[in-house]
C-alpha cells in the first residue's frame, strides 16, 4: 500500500474500465483512448481490481457473504434449500509450445483447449459459488474432490446437492446428500414399463437442477468467458469476478449489462 506510481484514475473509473473489460473484452488501448491514459495505466487497473473482485463472494442477504465452498455449503444446510452444481468449460488459447502441463488443456468433451470450473447455485438460481479453474482434461466427478465437496458433505449439514450423472458415485460417499440421477439397471431387453419409469424419474431430476444451466448461461454472457484470450494465470479471478444480480431468476429480468452491474458493485 502506498508504493508506485500515483493512480491517475480513481477508484469508481479503475472499477468501471475492469467491469468494461470482462463484460466485453475490451482491449487494453481502446479503453486507454476512452479515459484519456495510457495503455499501462488501464492494464495496472484491471490487474489491481480483478483481484478484489474475485474475493468478493457472493451476496445472499444484507450482512451476509459466501466466499468459500464451505460456507455455500454451510448455508445450504441452514437455510433447507437444494443446492445445485455443474461443471462448465471455457475455450482458452493453446498453450504455449514446450509448456509442462500443454496437453492437459485439451477437452474429451469439446475436443478443444479449455479450463473447467464448478459452478453451485440454490434452486431459485442464484449464483453461489464459482470454483477455481482446473485443467480441461480434469473429470467434473475428480474436479469435485480436489475442492472438498465429499469431505464437506460428509461431516457436515444434511445438506440437498443435485450434480448430473457424471458426478454419479458421490451419492454412496456423501450419505445420500448428492442426488444423482437413477442408474439404468437394464442396459439390454428392458422392460417397457421400466423404460417408462426410468424416462421420468430422469426429467423429474433435470427439471430441478435446470437452474444451474440458467446460471451458467448468464456467466457466458460475459465475453471474457465465453472465450478467454488472456493469461491462463488470470482466469481463476476473472471466472470468480463475475457475479449476477443476488435475485431469483424469475424476478431478475434480462442481464443489465455493465451498467447494472456497475451499481451492484458500489
Amino acid at each position: 500500500m502506498g508504493a508506485g506510481a500515483k493512480h491517475q484514475l480513481v477508484f469508481v473509473d479503475r472499477l468501471l474500465a475492469t467491469l468494461v473489460h470482462l463484460r466485453h473484452a475490451a482491449k487494453h488501448d481502446v479503453m486507454a483512448s476512452w479515459f484519456g491514459v495510457d495503455r499501462s495505466t488501464i492494464t495496472r487497473a484491471i490487474g489491481e481490481v480483478r483481484p478484489l473482485l474475485a474475493e468478493r463472494g457472493c451476496t445472499i442477504s444484507t450482512g451476509m457473504r459466501l466466499r468459500t465452498l464451505a460456507e455455500v455449503i454451510d448455508q445450504i444446510g441452514a437455510s433447507g434449500k437444494t443446492g445445485i452444481i455443474d461443471g462448465t468449460e471455457i475455450r482458452v488459447r493453446h498453450p504455449a509450445a514446450g509448456r509442462k502441463d500443454r496437453d492437459k488443456f485439451i477437452s474429451g468433451k469439446s475436443k478443444q483447449n479449455a479450463v473447467k470450473t464448478m459452478v453451485v447455485t440454490d434452486g431459485d438460481g442464484r449464483m453461489l459459488f464459482c470454483s477455481p479453474t482446473q485443467h480441461g482434461n480434469c473429470a467434473d466427478i475428480t474436479h469435485a474432490r480436489q475442492l472438498g465437496l465429499v469431505r464437506l458433505l460428509e461431516g457436515g449439514p444434511a445438506a440437498e446437492i443435485l450434480p448430473d450423472a457424471g458426478y454419479q458415485s458421490l451419492g454412496a460417499q456423501t450419505g445420500g446428500r448428492v442426488v444423482t440421477p437413477p442408474h439404468r439397471k437394464f442396459k439390454k431387453k428392458a422392460p417397457d414399463w421400466y423404460e417408462e419409469m426410468h424416462e421420468r424419474q430422469r426429467k423429474a431430476h433435470s427439471s430441478r437442477r435446470i437452474r444451474v444451466e440458467h446460471g451458467i448461461a448468464h456467466l457466458k454472457n460475459w465475453r471474457t468467458l465465453a472465450r478467454h484470450l488472456g493469461r491462463p494465470e488470470h482466469i481463476s479471478d476473472t471466472v470468480k469476478s463475475r457475479r449476477r444480480p443476488d435475485v431469483p431468476s424469475a424476478d431478475r429480468g434480462p442481464d443489465p449489462g455493465t451498467a447494472g452491474v456497475i451499481t451492484k458493485y458500489r
